[in-house]
């Protein structure tokens, strides 16, 4: 297998301190997405890569192997990048699985790499989830009160990705013609990929929509879109102390992922 699952684990986060080691239904968040990445049938290696030293002891407590990476990366991208030296990874494909992702189904990450692995030429994979009927409507209705909340992505007829917004796209004015895609947040890099991507200037569209990927976009970076269903289970991930206890919910009525 040629696919590393690399989970950045911040300890330092400025809304929540400790995050990664914070328990949700009695596990922490790191060890239930260390879980989930065990989980993906096509992955050769997982790697936790932090920058603090509490991390990497308590990844090693449920026998996770994790690396020390500068404090000074500025996202979850830059410290995957900067795992490859720190863990001397091997593999040319690369899964970003961000360390408060505990409720991303495994088979996502697969269908991630499938989509490699059956197209060499793509260097940068993300997956989307196509939302119709309630789902569509409940997600406008949340945009509403909480307008920078979620992404859509639109993309052109080889699923390589237009644009990605936080505002819903496409605006519809004639129906029938195009679908809404919420954007999962998860990237998949080939090495020479990420090697390029983390070269790359700040972009004007990336800085106002505060949306890394199109950093990539407007560089001309090609990102290629995988169209995945989460098969009844609710997206969501934990930003804040208070989704905790949404976390937590969503497990209890849906049961755990692994």
């Amino acid at each position: 297998m040629s696919a590393a699952i690399v989970i950045p684990a911040r300890y330092g986060s400025t809304r929540f301190a400790g995050k990664p080691m914070h328990k949700v239904a009695g596990v922490s968040m790191l060890e239930r997405v260390w879980r989930i990445a065990r989980a993906v049938q096509s992955a050769s290696r997982i790697v936790v890569a932090t920058e603090d030293q509490r991390i990497v002891d308590h990844a090693a407590s449920f026998g996770a192997e994790a690396v020390l990476t500068p404090e000074s990366c500025a996202n979850g991208s830059e410290r995957v990048h900067a795992a490859i030296a720190a863990a001397n990874i091997k593999e040319d494909i690369l899964i970003n699985l961000q360390g408060d992702a505990l409720l991303i189904p495994p088979w996502v990450l697969d269908a991630m790499i499938a989509e490699m692995e059956s197209a060499p030429d793509t260097g940068i994979v993300t997956p989307a989830v196509k939302l119709e009927g309630e789902t569509l409507e409940n997600f406008k209705k949340h945009k509403q009160a909480s307008p920078a909340s979620g992404s859509t992505v639109v993309f052109d007829a080889q699923r390589d990705a237009l644009y990605f917004s936080k505002a819903v796209l496409p605006f519809v004015r004639k129906p029938g013609f195009a679908d809404t895609y919420r954007h999962v947040g998860l990237y998949g890099y080939r090495k020479a990929a990420l090697e390029q991507y983390v070269k790359l200037t700040p972009t004007p569209l990336e800085q106002t929509e505060g949306l890394e990927q199109l950093r990539a976009l407007e560089h001309g970076m090609k990102i290629r879109v995988v169209i995945v269903d989460y098969k009844g289970r609710t997206h969501g991930s934990v930003d804040a102390p208070e989704d905790v206890a949404v976390a937590e919910a969503i497990i209890a009525r849906e049961g755990e992922l692994v």
